[in-house]
């Protein structure tokens, strides 16, 4: 399959990987018929994905099952209206049906946008107005469909109400539906037929200011993690590759669909209810998965339990993404395993920038080196390329087109398209400096930087001091406001088990801090916590602290 895609497949070196990687798109490429229809017509027992959840359910795929199953979906989707153009919207965490939606609704040319659990109406009202929503489809969870039930009087392009694996008045229910539709699906012609540049996917992306932004993909999208899935993820044909993500994240593109399918690598899909690690452990090594992918979170916590208890021999690729990669981490899961942790770096506006790829070797708290797709330099404040050594501002030099992977604009907001995307560079809004042998070293975004008495602190250098120190299980630096300062720093921060707060350890901690580095970086305010606040991808949310904190100073 990859034949059809890359000139080259293999390298020789991370020197010929960067200069020599070349991928090529076919004008009319379009992932369900040309990936997902191909293999079923190249292997028809091909296994695509592997799923269970928490009640002991399991299902298993081929990619003909796959294949067949979104030829029943795309029938039904556009005897409902769904056309080339029109935007569906799924909610459905990790059911096994998202699989089956997406592939139907690429082979139709609609629009896909995913949503997570935690939409609420007034979420739901703004996504589904500034995007013209005509069907949405939602797995069977109670705080959803009440939210999306009270949002509907407000959303008059919102036709289609879909549910899956249950039965509800005024709703469709997509498994009964599908069964009534063929299994044939001819791959549309004319003005219904897909180009590589036609809107795909459209991610809702949420800052530190102002409205979530509609981040568009086009067909093409799907051939730009190919870097992601086969040199970072490193996934092997026909073996399981797990990332954990929820379907509502770009993380679930970069990590258990596009790329691994093109690759042919079978998805491993959990659908936990709530992240337990002896529940996750537990999976993976039932399920013999191969290559395994998550957010730094989840590793720090399955650290916590006794990871020795559980084969992993099964398992021959790690790596993580959606947060840097403390040392003290990578060091522990290292030990106890025998496997190192592959750091990689992007957003919901591109495929994998940045990632420690096999031909050297991670470095503890690196990020690694750039991907071939994306020329990145540092830039300073005043435009200019920055020293080893120096950090400054990533950027995506864009002066000959946009990169495959990369986004092509905002849905419905040419002025701010033309804003990013409209100059020689595309901004990711992230700080990180580059040492004298190339790897990239992530300071924070732009907004977590801290400005404290003239100096500027990184809160993942402060949060990878506090980790070391065997009371702190995870902490999230933020800037606190000072009347004399400005800023300053604050942690706060989950305790071990077996550790209780009190003015001693605040002290201790604080000592620590400033032992490993530099002291004045050290957080005059700390702050217990039973959770840090977290997307349900596993992020910090660093700026949910700034404003409690704000609010509390107001």
């Amino acid at each position: 399959m990859l034949e059809r895609f890359l000139p080259r497949i293999e390298f020789d070196s991370y020197e010929d990987f960067r200069d020599n990687y070349r991928v090529n798109v076919p004008e009319t490429f379009n992932f369900g018929f040309d990936i997902v229809d191909e293999w079923a017509k190249q292997e028809p027992g091909k296994m695509a994905l592997v799923w269970c959840d928490d009640n002991g359910n399991e299902k298993k795929f081929t990619f003909t099952d796959i294949s067949r199953l979104s030829n029943r979906a795309a029938n039904f989707f556009r005897d409902k209206g769904v056309k080339k153009g029109s935007v569906v919207m799924l909610i459905l965490r990790r059911r096994w049906e998202y699989w089956v939606c997406a592939t139907a609704l690429h082979k139709l040319g609609a629009i896909l946008i995913p949503g997570t659990l935690q939409l609420t109406k007034k979420d739901i009202v703004y996504r589904f107005q500034a995007a013209g929503v005509c069907t949405v489809v939602c797995v069977n969870d109670p705080f959803v469909i009440e939210q999306v039930e009270a949002a509907r009087p407000d959303t008059p392009s919102l036709k289609n109400l879909v549910i899956v694996d249950e039965t509800r008045d005024g709703w469709m229910n997509f498994d009964e539906e599908i069964e009534k539709y063929s299994d044939e699906f001819p791959r549309p012609t004319g003005d219904e037929a897909t180009r590589w540049d036609d809107t795909m996917l459209v991610y809702f992306t949420s800052g530190t200011t102002g409205m979530p932004k509609m981040v568009r993909h086009n067909f093409s999208y799907p051939l730009g993690h190919i870097v992601t899935a086969k040199y970072w993820q490193q996934v092997q044909e026909n073996k399981l590759h797990m990332s954990v993500s929820d379907s509502g994240w770009a993380k679930f593109g970069w990590g258990k669909i596009y790329g691994q399918w093109i690759c042919g690598a079978a998805i491993f899909a959990y659908d936990m209810l709530k992240f337990v690690p002896v529940h996750l452990m537990e999976k993976l090594e039932k399920y013999q998965v191969t290559t395994f992918c998550a957010p730094p979170t989840m590793f720090r916590f399955m650290l916590q339990e006794d990871v020795t208890k559980y084969d992993f021999s099964s398992i021959q690729h790690c790596c993580i993404a959606g947060e840097p990669l403390n040392p003290e981490v990578f060091k522990k899961w290292y030990e106890l395993t025998g496997l190192k942790l592959y750091e990689g770096f992007g957003q919901s506006e591109s495929s994998v920038m940045i990632a420690n790829f096999q031909w050297f070797e991670p470095i503890p708290g690196s990020t690694g080196k750039p991907s071939p797709l994306y020329n990145i330099q540092l830039l300073d404040a005043e435009g200019n390329v920055c020293e080893s050594g120096e950090e400054g501002s990533i950027m995506a030099d864009i002066k000959n087109g946009l990169p495959c992977g990369l986004f092509n604009g905002f849905y419905h907001n040419d002025e701010m398209t033309e804003a990013v995307l409209g100059g020689d560079f595309y901004d990711t809004g992230d700080v990180a400096w580059c040492d004298s042998d190339g790897y990239y070293w992530f300071i924070g975004r732009n907004d977590d930087v801290i400005k404290c008495s003239g100096y500027r602190v990184g809160p993942f250098e402060v949060e990878s001091a506090l980790l070391e120190h065997p009371a702190v299980v995870e902490s999230a630096i933020t800037g606190a406001p000072d009347p004399v300062r400005g800023q300053v720093v604050k942690a706060t921060i989950v305790l071990a088990k077996g550790y209780t707060p009190s003015d001693e350890l605040v002290k201790e901690l604080q000592e620590h801090v400033k032992r490993v580095t530099a002291p004045y970086k050290y957080p005059r305010i700390v702050e217990f916590v039973d959770e840090l606040p977290k997307t349900i991808s596993g992020k910090i949310k660093r700026a949910h602290i700034r404003h409690a904190d704000s609010q509390n100073n107001a």
